[in-house]
């Protein structure tokens, strides 16, 4: 029955081969926000998508130790069968006022967000505009949509014009559906651009703010906010994974009937809910991120920090400075090499190769958190400094030799 999947098997174990599993990391211990131990000894957590470093949080926790000993540890069911618990419908009423939407729902799972969310919106008849580098989650719920899908070139708001002008004459719905932070790179969409495409166009548009809730914005609500086009996104999907500390998604919207989608989307009518301790840490997690600005800023000045850091030291980046930062690297072979030694170094971060990555290039990808210090980010950058002249994956000039010297 497997026996199908050899090659993919094959592939997976020539990584392995190379040193450690990057899919069978198993730490020792959490010890933070921002380390753990591995083996016994400790590793810098620079691989989490934890960007506002919620996961420790007190008030989150002490809130998912209260709900379980209240309620128990799970809902054993989904809320069409079992029923909500009112901390179901709190934390829905608490997201829709932070996002500043008339309604909102929530997922089990961010996947599920967009799963739930595209099967519900779209169906035969319609059209799905995605953009090319979009996450597998969207890919996945427009297979399962059963509408046209229709690719444009990522970040291209003059490619999405174009075919949604081939599409005017056909009927059905016209769903645009775009991300604000893009995982792999950390870019950003040309939001206003994309926005105006739409409107022109007569589309709906969907935007994807996982990677951009508590990071983009005055107020973290994501990119929309901060390009100012709130009023023309018609849906945002986002999960609780990233920012939030915790696990489970949503969407959320302006429509009079969007509560609908309750009783049209099967991957949320037919999956267990949340369970009371994610619901109380989550609504917590959304206090902090509204109460607490100070967390946004340190994210965006760390950032900052170890993207200046990794390009002085003559490293090409994905992106221009963000949540994520992403090393380019020349081959395949090189990128699981470097990321075995920068785990030897103590550096934990993300070896993204094959289809996930844009254009299929290997990329060292780390996602940066408001809980790391000034000293840590040294350590990091020192670290993939000595690695990336080791292996030759790096410029090698007087100003990165300058940067990495005073990095350690």
């Amino acid at each position: 029955m497997l026996a199908k999947y050899r090659a993919l098997r094959e592939d997976h174990a020539a990584v392995s081969a190379a040193g450690r599993d990057p899919f069978g990391v198993a730490f020792d211990t959490v010890l933070s926000a921002t380390e753990a131990t591995l083996d016994g000894r400790r590793v810098l957590l620079l691989g989490t998508n934890n960007y506002l470093g919620l996961t420790f949080d007190r008030d989150c926790v002490a809130a998912a130790v209260a709900a379980t000993e209240a309620e128990g540890t799970g809902t054993t069911g989904s809320r069409i069968a079992n029923g909500s618990y009112g901390g179901h419908e709190a934390l829905e009423k608490r997201l829709a006022r932070f996002l500043r939407r008339r309604g909102a729902m929530v997922f089990s799972t961010g996947y599920q967000a967009n799963l739930g969310t595209l099967a519900g919106l779209a169906g035969r008849g319609d059209h799905l505009l995605l953009d090319a580098d979009s996450h597998a989650s969207i890919y996945d719920g427009a297979r399962l949509a059963g509408a046209q899908v229709t690719r444009f070139r990522h970040n291209d708001p003059d490619d999405l014009r174009r075919r949604l002008r081939v599409l005017s004459s056909q009927p059905g719905d016209k769903l645009v559906v775009v991300e604000g932070i893009y995982s792999m790179l950390g870019d950003t969409a040309p939001l206003r651009e994309i926005a105006a495409v739409k409107r022109e166009a007569g589309a709906w548009l969907l935007v994807d703010e996982a990677h951009s809730l508590g990071v983009l914005g005055a107020e973290g609500r994501g990119l929309a906010e901060a390009e100012g086009v709130e009023a023309e996104v018609d849906f945002v999907v986002g999960t609780f994974s990233k920012s939030l500390g915790a696990v489970g998604g949503f969407c959320a919207s302006d429509l009079p009937d969007f509560d609908v989608l309750r009783i049209a989307s099967r991957p949320y009518m037919f999956t267990a809910s949340l369970p009371p301790s994610v619901v109380a840490s989550v609504a917590r997690g959304i206090d902090a991120m509204d109460a607490r600005p100070e967390l946004r800023a340190r994210l965006a000045e760390n950032g900052r920090a170890l993207h200046a850091g990794l390009a002085a030291a003559g490293f090409a980046l994905g992106a221009g400075p963000g949540p994520i930062v992403s090393l380019r690297m020349p081959d395949r072979e090189t990128a699981i090499r470097f990321w075995n030694l920068l785990l030897a170094e103590g550096v934990y971060t993300n070896l993204a190769v094959g289809t996930a990555t844009p254009g299929g290039k290997p990329l060292l990808r780390m996602s940066v958190s408001a809980a790391l210090t000034a000293e840590q980010l040294a350590f990091a950058v020192a670290a993939i400094g000595r690695v990336g002249a080791a292996l030759g994956a790096r410029g090698d000039n007087d100003t990165a030799a300058a940067a990495v010297a005073a990095a350690e």
